[in-house]
C-alpha cells in the first residue's frame, strides 16, 4: 500500500519533470502535481525528423505554445524507436542536473512494478510519480472536464469503434455518455483516441488553433491542429 501511495504522491514537496504529450492525461497529471510539487519543465519526445511528437503526432510549435501558456520550458529531443530509451534517459539526466527529483507521468493502468517508466527513473536516480494511477477511467475524464480543461480529439482508431466524425469534437460530459453508450472507454486507454488540450486552469490563455484536413492511415484517422499565427 505504501508503494501505491508513494507512486500517486511522488511529486509531493519535490521538484519534478513531467512527461508531456499535450493530451488530457498528461495535462491532468501535471495539474495535480503542480498542486503539491514544483515543476521545472516538460519532457516531449519527437519522431526522428523532429516534425511531430512521438506520442500524439503534434507539431513542435503547438507543444511550445502549450508550454508557454503553462509557463514551463520544454526538454525535447528527436529519436527513433531504436534509440528512444537512450535519448529519453539523456533528457532525464539533463532535468536531474537542473534539480528534478521526480518524473511525473499520466499513466492510469501501468503495472505496480516493472513498468518502463519505473525502470528509466530508477536508472536516472529519480523517483516516479503517477497521480492518475489506478483512477477510475470515467471519474478521471469527469474530473478533467469539471476542472475546466478543454481538449479536442485529434486521432481516432477506426477499428475500435471510433469514427471520423469524432475528430474535432471536444470532451464534454454529454460526449462521455455517448462514448460509453457506444462501448468505448471515455479515457481512450485502449488507444481508441488521442486528444490535444487547448485551455484549462493551468493555461494563462487558450491556444488559438484551427482544424486541418483529416488524414487517414490504415485503421487511424488524424485531424491535425494548426497553430493560428504560426
Amino acid at each position: 500500500m505504501n508503494h501505491i501511495v508513494n507512486l500517486k504522491n511522488g511529486a509531493h514537496g519535490r521538484k519534478f519533470i513531467a512527461s508531456f504529450s499535450g493530451g488530457k492525461d498528461s495535462v491532468l497529471a501535471l495539474y495535480k502535481s503542480m498542486k503539491v510539487g514544483e515543476p521545472i519543465g516538460l519532457i516531449v519526445m519527437l519522431e526522428e525528423e523532429g516534425k511531430r511528437s512521438r506520442s500524439h503526432g503534434m507539431p513542435p510549435e503547438l507543444i511550445q505554445a502549450q508550454a508557454e501558456s503553462i509557463g514551463l520550458p520544454v526538454y525535447t529531443a528527436a529519436a527513433s524507436w531504436d534509440d528512444y530509451e537512450e535519448v529519453f534517459m539523456g533528457l532525464l539526466e539533463q532535468a536531474k542536473r537542473q534539480g528534478a527529483e521526480v518524473l511525473v507521468t499520466g499513466d492510469l493502468d501501468m503495472p505496480e512494478v516493472g513498468c518502463w517508466h519505473d525502470k528509466v527513473t530508477q536508472n536516472a536516480g529519480l523517483k516516479l510519480g503517477m497521480p492518475l494511477w489506478r483512477m477510475d477511467h470515467v471519474e478521471t475524464v469527469k474530473e478533467f472536464i469539471d476542472l475546466g480543461f478543454v481538449s479536442v480529439l485529434v486521432t481516432v482508431n477506426l477499428s475500435l469503434g471510433m469514427r471520423e466524425e469524432d475528430l474535432g469534437r471536444t470532451l464534454t460530459h454529454d460526449y462521455v455518455k455517448e462514448l460509453q453508450a457506444r462501448g468505448i472507454d471515455p479515457c481512450g486507454e485502449g488507444g481508441e483516441f488521442h486528444t490535444t488540450v487547448i485551455d484549462g486552469p493551468i493555461f494563462k490563455h487558450a491556444i488559438p488553433v484551427r482544424q486541418g484536413s483529416i488524414v487517414r492511415n490504415g485503421d487511424y484517422a488524424f485531424m491535425p491542429l494548426e497553430l493560428l499565427g504560426s
